[in-house]
């Protein structure tokens, strides 16, 4: 499919691609079940890196770059708001580049702003094996936490636990709610579910007094029964949030946070995006059957640019 170059606003920064982040919510929108906001590209795409060929704000022509979009990274062209846009790790190849922004940036909002979660403290992240559990063990680790976290088979387990988990639950032969009675006593701080549906109550049930329930996705389902008397007895907080259809300037709060907060930690590679397969931007169809086959632990990368070096 041919597509003209974008023209990018006053406010965005045109960048050639170089990678770009496959994520689950492009599978969403394939099967038309998560439209682009209004006036997102309606190619998928919600991660990229690559090389600014019109620049905006500080950025320069030619920087090196990896951004949040709403749309479009799919293809040679993409345009972003500045303020969704960073200077790419120098840690970090172009392909590992394309895997941070979605995950770093939905795992930095949820765990650590809308979670509150502090060092010392005991997080449980859902699907640990995925693109947004390897990102959320890692940083919850580097910055001090407990992590459990809970995967679909033994291999996945370990994978988890090489990235920092003390303890990871296999989900098909135990009960994470129980093993984390028995391990904790009192239970987590922090939950982060990419799951829903039937998990509600269990992950009442496995926060400690205080504690914090973030959902961010709805693999289960979104409807689901509790027991109302588990928040009040144990004063729970339950929130959640999505990324995509938030302004620029709220995505660039997050930036600038990440940014902060992150970076340093990718640059020294005491935490780096996981990156598991990679396909030609023309093979994309097959970068998704890789998504849903769920064997893949960490990310999947679409190389736009035939030349890069990986």
């Amino acid at each position: 499919m041919r597509r003209p170059v974008p023209e990018p606003g006053a406010h965005e920064v045109l960048v050639r691609v170089a990678a770009a982040g496959v994520n689950r919510p492009d599978i969403m929108q394939r099967l038309g079940k998560y439209p682009p906001p209004p006036g997102a590209s309606d190619i998928p795409g919600l991660e990229i890196a690559g090389t600014v060929v019109r620049p905006a704000g500080t950025l320069r022509d030619g920087d090196f770059v990896c951004a949040l979009c709403a749309g479009g990274g799919y293809a040679e062209y993409c345009a972003v708001p500045v303020e969704q846009v960073l200077p790419a790790p120098s840690s970090l190849s172009p392909i590992e580049a394309a895997a941070v922004p979605e995950t770093f940036f939905t795992v930095w909002t949820n765990l650590f702003d809308r979670g509150r979660l502090a060092p010392g403290e005991r997080v449980l992240v859902h699907g640990g094996a995925s693109g947004i559990g390897t990102t959320a063990i890692q940083l919850a680790a580097a910055k001090g936490a407990r992590v459990f976290a809970t995967a679909g088979s033994d291999d996945k387990c370990e994978a988890c636990m090489k990235l920092g988990a003390e303890r990871a639950i296999n989900y098909n032969r135990e009960d994470f709610a129980a093993v984390i009675r028995s391990e904790t006593t009192d239970g987590v701080d922090v939950i982060l579910d990419i799951v829903g549906g039937d998990y509600l109550q269990r992950n009442l049930d496995s926060l400690r007094l205080n504690g914090r329930l973030v959902q961010i996705g709805l693999l289960g389902g979104a409807r689901a029964q509790l027991n109302l008397s588990s928040i009040m007895q144990k004063r729970l907080t339950l929130t959640g949030s999505t990324l995509r259809v938030r302004t620029p300037a709220e995505k660039g709060v997050i930036a600038a946070a990440v940014r902060e907060h992150v970076w340093p930690l990718l640059e020294s590679r005491r935490v780096r995006p996981i990156v598991s397969a990679v396909f030609p931007l023309d093979r994309a169809a097959d970068a998704h059957r890789a998504l849903e086959d769920a064997k893949i632990v960490g990310k999947v990368v679409l190389q736009v640019d035939p030349h890069l070096r990986q």
